[in-house]
C-alpha cells in the first residue's frame, strides 16, 4: 500500500530526474506552478493532500516518463534523505583547482548545498549569476549537476572547455568529432565545439526554480 510520503517522494524524484524543481515540473506539465509545492501537500486542517491522478499523468507525459519508471521512483531506496553536495558560483567554475581531470569536484573553496541523495558521489551544485541563461535559469538559482548521469539529446548540461569556459546549454547532438549545443537564451548563439576541446560534460539533474 502506498503512503502519502512515498507518492510525494516519487514526484520530487521525477522532477529531479528531469532536471527540474517541483514547481518547474508543474509548469512543464501545464499545471499551476504551485501544484507540487510542499506547501500544497498538507491541507490547512493538517490532513494529507495527495496529488491527483490527472496531475501525475500530465507530469509523466511532459517528461516522457513511463508509469513503471514512476513506480520505480517510489521503490527507489534511500528515501528523502539529503546530503551536502559541493557548491560554488558558476563564474568560479572556470577557474583552475575546482575540478580534477575527470571533471569531478576537487580542491578547496567549495561551500555546501543540501540536496536529496543522488546515486552519484561526485554530484555538485553551481549557483547561477547574471542573466545569460534566462529564462531557463535566473540569477541566484542553484543547479545540481551529476557527472555520472547518462546524457541524451535534449538534456541540459554543463560543459567545461580546455579554454576555461563553463556553460550551461542543451545538448543538440554529438556526432563524430563535434558537440553541438543549443543556447538556453535566444539572445546568445548556439555553439559547436570540437570534442577535443571539451574537458567534461555533465547533466543538470535539478534546479532550484
Amino acid at each position: 500500500m502506498l503512503t502519502h510520503a512515498q507518492v510525494w517522494i516519487a514526484v520530487d524524484r521525477l522532477a529531479a530526474r528531469a532536471g527540474l524543481s517541483p514547481s518547474g515540473l508543474a509548469k512543464r506539465a501545464g499545471l499551476d506552478p504551485t501544484t507540487f509545492n510542499k506547501s500544497k501537500r498538507i491541507t490547512p486542517a493538517g490532513r494529507p493532500r495527495w496529488p491527483s491522478t490527472e496531475s501525475i499523468s500530465k507530469a509523466l507525459t511532459a517528461t516522457g516518463t513511463p508509469v513503471d519508471v514512476f513506480v520505480g521512483l517510489i521503490d527507489q531506496p534511500g528515501g528523502a534523505a539529503a546530503r551536502a553536495v559541493p557548491l560554488i558560483g558558476f563564474a568560479q567554475a572556470g577557474a583552475g583547482g575546482y575540478f580534477d581531470d575527470g571533471g569531478f569536484p576537487a580542491g578547496g573553496g567549495w561551500d555546501e548545498y543540501a540536496f536529496p541523495a543522488l546515486n552519484d558521489e561526485h554530484a555538485y551544485a553551481l549557483e547561477i549569476s547574471g542573466q545569460s541563461m534566462e529564462p531557463a535559469y535566473r540569477d541566484g538559482d542553484v543547479i545540481v549537476v551529476s557527472p555520472s548521469a547518462p546524457i541524451r539529446r535534449g538534456d541540459r548540461v554543463v560543459v567545461r572547455t580546455r579554454a576555461g569556459e563553463v556553460m550551461a546549454k542543451e545538448l543538440k547532438r554529438r556526432i563524430g568529432k563535434t558537440v553541438e549545443l543549443k543556447s538556453l537564451n535566444a539572445q546568445h548563439p548556439d555553439r559547436t565545439l570540437s570534442a577535443t576541446d571539451v574537458l567534461s560534460m555533465a547533466r543538470i539533474v535539478w534546479a532550484s526554480q
